[in-house]
């Protein structure tokens, strides 16, 4: 996160919406974020909303992108003018509803930026007790930190495990010592192996009890336990896991001491924890199956080599090939933290086999212009073999065996992907139509094309010399 000091004011209010759920669960309210459209301040766009979670709403309705004209009443028109908090009467009906509303400044380099509306549903407004009054004193602290543009303050490194005010909350004073610790918090040390009381306790000491293994965000704990600096780090223990964000208060000139809010997140790194094993098992196998493959590959070239009938090595070589095309999937995935595959340099490896292997005699260049992007695993396998018996067929049939060039041209034009493969052989011959060969390789083509939901056409070049077939397949969206 940038330096508050260097922010634009539409980039600081943007890193105070990233945060401020935070301000609506301790205030139990509905948030609304008011933009002047000019710094005379008669004109008000509505650009973000927030409801808590430990609270009925007060706004049943979503209200970003209404405009407020000038109202010289309204009391988002009096806060800004005024660099006060303006406070509607108490109880005031909104929707039949009951509901106090604050509208406050938020002022930097000495103006205001943005009006802050605070809407608190009074009718479903929880009964006092510890959790609420520590929860209105720190959203009272964090309101007024808001109004002199300290708050927000530093962003979590990873706002899916980023606790919540639901998810445990602790209050710490400025001596640090815990004078109040929520329900949920007291139940994360217990499974930490704390014993004893949390309130009353030293955090810095209750912490350094369970360091065993403190995970700290990039900050020491021992210089940052203070209350100065926010800090973010986990603690696991006995098999347990939490995480703690700690969120210095400030009065205007005092320390107010901190907000620590914590959550547990056993289960959330066990599950990580599966991932990354279950991923690890995955490429291992595509490994295995990679090697196994290849072997059976090595065993056909060796078996080819001990025959003397010209068809028979034939035959097993094109078995060989067919194999090899599949095990490059295999190694493609092997490396891959996802079950999509990088198509390009499969394409590329097949198309070195190809000019190594096909070819009795002269040269045969095969190359790849254009990208087929990202596949699903689960087609990768179906259209290597299909790069490679197209191929193979443009080199024997196309060029009979002798020097040449075979060009692959893949296109993505949405979820389509239309491959080109061209040869500058002596063309098709006249009676030539699809379907009636007996070629085992055509045979695997058609069915493989057929089972990917595409299409195949064979035709001689329109620009010179020679054939391409044209193949036209979907493919589904896939995550990298």
């Amino acid at each position: 996160m940038r330096d508050v000091a260097q922010m634009t004011d539409d980039e600081w209010l943007d890193a105070f919406v990233s945060q401020w759920a935070l301000l609506a669960d301790l205030s139990f309210s509905d948030l609304v974020l008011w933009k002047p459209a000019s710094r005379e301040g008669d004109v008000f766009h509505c650009t973000a909303q927030v409801r808590p979670v430990t609270g009925p709403t007060a706004l049943e309705e979503d209200i970003i992108g209404e405009t407020i004209e000038f109202e010289p009443d309204h009391q988002v028109t009096v806060a800004f003018m005024s660099r006060e908090i303006a406070e509607t009467s108490d109880n005031a009906l909104g929707a039949g509803i009951p509901v106090d509303v604050w509208a406050i400044p938020v002022l930097r380099h000495d103006h205001v930026i943005a009006v802050i509306e605070r809407h608190t549903n009074q009718m479903g407004m929880r009964a006092t007790g510890a959790l609420e009054e520590n929860f209105l004193e720190a959203a009272e602290i964090l309101t007024q930190m808001l109004m002199r543009g300290e708050f927000p303050l530093v962003t979590p490194s990873d706002k899916a495990l980023a606790p919540r005010a639901a998810d445990g909350v602790l209050r710490v004073q400025p001596d640090g010592v815990i004078s109040y610790a929520s329900p949920n918090a007291v139940t994360g040390f217990r499974r930490l192996g704390a014993v004893g009381d949390i309130e009353g306790e030293h955090f810095r000491d209750l912490t350094r009890q369970l360091r065993a293994s403190v995970e700290s965000m990039g900050q020491t704990v021992e210089a940052d336990l203070d209350g100065r600096l926010t800090l973010e780090f986990d603690v696991e223990a006995r098999g347990a896991s939490m995480r703690f964000v700690l969120l210095p208060l400030w009065l205007e000139y005092t320390s107010a001491g901190m907000l620590v809010l914590c959550r547990d997140t056993t289960d959330l790194r066990r599950r990580d924890r599966m991932l990354v094993t279950k991923d690890a098992t995955i490429r291992e196998i595509h490994h295995r199956v990679k090697n196994n493959l290849q072997t059976v590959a090595a065993l056909l070239r060796m078996q080819s080599r001990r025959l003397s009938s010209p068809e028979g090595k034939e035959a097993l070589r094109d078995a060989m090939r067919r194999v090899s095309s599949i095990a490059m999937v295999h190694e493609t995935l092997s490396y891959s933290l996802g079950e999509a595959v990088a198509f390009d340099d499969v394409c590329d490896k097949i198309l070195d086999m190809v000019g190594d292997l096909a070819a009795s005699h002269g040269t045969v260049k095969a190359r790849r212009h254009g990208s087929f992007g990202v596949v699903p695993a689960a087609m990768a396998t179906s259209l290597s073999m299909v790069v490679t018996e197209l191929c193979q067929n443009a080199i024997e049939h196309g060029m009979d065996s002798s020097s040449g060039t075979v060009e692959v041209r893949p296109e993505r034009v949405g979820d389509l992907l239309t491959i080109r493969i061209a040869d500058h052989g002596h063309g098709l011959p006249a009676d030539f139509q699809l379907g009636r060969q007996k070629s085992l390789g055509l045979a695997i083509i058609s069915t493989l094309i057929k089972d990917l939901h595409g299409s195949l056409a064979i035709e001689n070049r329109p620009d010179g010399p020679g054939a391409v077939a044209t193949i036209v397949v979907p493919v589904p969206p896939v995550v990298a």
